[in-house]
């Protein structure tokens, strides 16, 4: 257990918020104020709080929002049983007369679920691009979409991924830095990092058809989808679900341990249910519950890095397509000769 503890702690960069520090919030006329002595919840847990008046006449009616929902409240208290992980801002809104005013302090909800570790077993190894940095791999049928980043060096390719032979691909602009990929609906989806943009191209000819503008996520990092909806990872703890149609941003989910909460999440690949991530400048691969965000596995990726080339641009572990006729996971890295099919064991 001691590779899953060092992993947990160093994986990636805690962000942790407890209820505003003070744990309370004021206004002239109100004062909103969480009375437990815990610092950290989880959805076992129910907050108890109260509203002080602190001049004038007690409110006429409150309404209560967690993560922008109205939320009921019984006796002052908040249970957390449905509440989604993650940060977010528990919120009074108190009318009185004319007066509207909002308090609110900040939680963090964290996972009751203690993540498992696997290891890899090595089924096979490939010949890959040494020269591809990386960004996205994705199977359709047996041909392997990949795409790579750098500014001047970016592609959407299409590949063989026994020989590591490129059939097809384009080039994005000079100034454009690619990143993940997805594959629906016989169109490719495709990030760049800082534009704020990502494109959509023909399946087979891989025409770009459109651009998409990104909303409130921060960059392009990570694509996947389940059929439905797209995943999207901007390097925050966020998880964003893209409409499939419109591509606008329409929630998100925040990856949260039974500890803590993680950013830096990368490369993306869906399966059953499941979320599979790089971790930015990590070699290992997170399991995150599709719909809630929790942290259910790390998969320790260590080994492969050191079965690949040494050169000087040698850069992290980042990739991974799923092949669903061969049930195995395929994943390379940054500038990387080598391509990994594997499976998960749990340790």
């Amino acid at each position: 257990m001691r590779f899953f503890s060092t992993l947990i702690s160093t994986l990636l960069i805690l962000v942790l918020i407890s209820c505003n520090g003070s744990k309370s919030d004021t206004s002239p006329d109100f004062l909103l104020k969480v009375l437990n002595k815990e610092k950290k919840f989880k959805q076992s847990d129910t907050i108890a709080f109260k509203i002080e008046t602190r001049k004038g006449n007690p409110p006429d009616s409150i309404i209560y929002k967690l993560k922008g929902e109205t939320v009921k409240i019984a006796d002052f208290k908040l249970p957390l049983k449905n509440a989604p992980l993650g940060k977010h801002v528990f919120e009074a809104v108190i009318f009185r007369g004319d007066e509207k005013v909002v308090l609110n302090v900040k939680l963090t909800v964290l996972s009751s679920i203690k993540p498992k570790v696997y290891s890899l077993k090595i089924i096979n190894e490939y010949p890959h691009d040494r020269w591809a940095y990386t960004q996205g791999l994705e199977f359709y049928g047996d041909t392997l979409y990949e795409g790579t980043g750098r500014y001047e060096e970016s592609k959407l390719r299409k590949t063989d991924f026994k020989s590591g032979e490129v059939y097809q691909e384009i080039e994005l602009q000079d100034n454009e830095f690619g990143e993940g990929i997805t594959i629906l609906n016989n169109k490719i989806y495709q990030l760049t990092w800082k534009n704020r943009t990502g494109f959509v191209y023909e399946l087979n000819s891989l025409k770009k058809i459109k651009t998409f503008p990104y909303q409130q996520s921060k960059e392009g990092w990570g694509l996947a989808n389940n059929g439905k909806k797209l995943f999207k990872s901007d390097g925050t703890e966020k998880i964003w679900f893209l409409n499939a149609q419109t591509l606008e941003e329409e929630d998100y989910i925040q990856v949260t341990s039974n500890a803590k909460i993680y950013n830096k999440v990368n490369e993306l690949e869906y399966v059953d249910g499941k979320i599979y991530a790089n971790s930015y400048q990590n070699d290992g691969i997170m399991i995150i519950d599709a719909e809630t965000g929790a942290l259910l596995g790390v998969v320790d990726g260590r080994k492969l890095k050191k079965k690949v080339m040494e050169h000087p641009k040698l850069d992290v572990l980042n990739g991974i397509a799923y092949h669903p006729a061969r049930k195995t996971f395929f994943l390379t890295g940054k500038y990387w000769n080598k391509m990994f099919e594997v499976t998960f064991e749990e340790n």
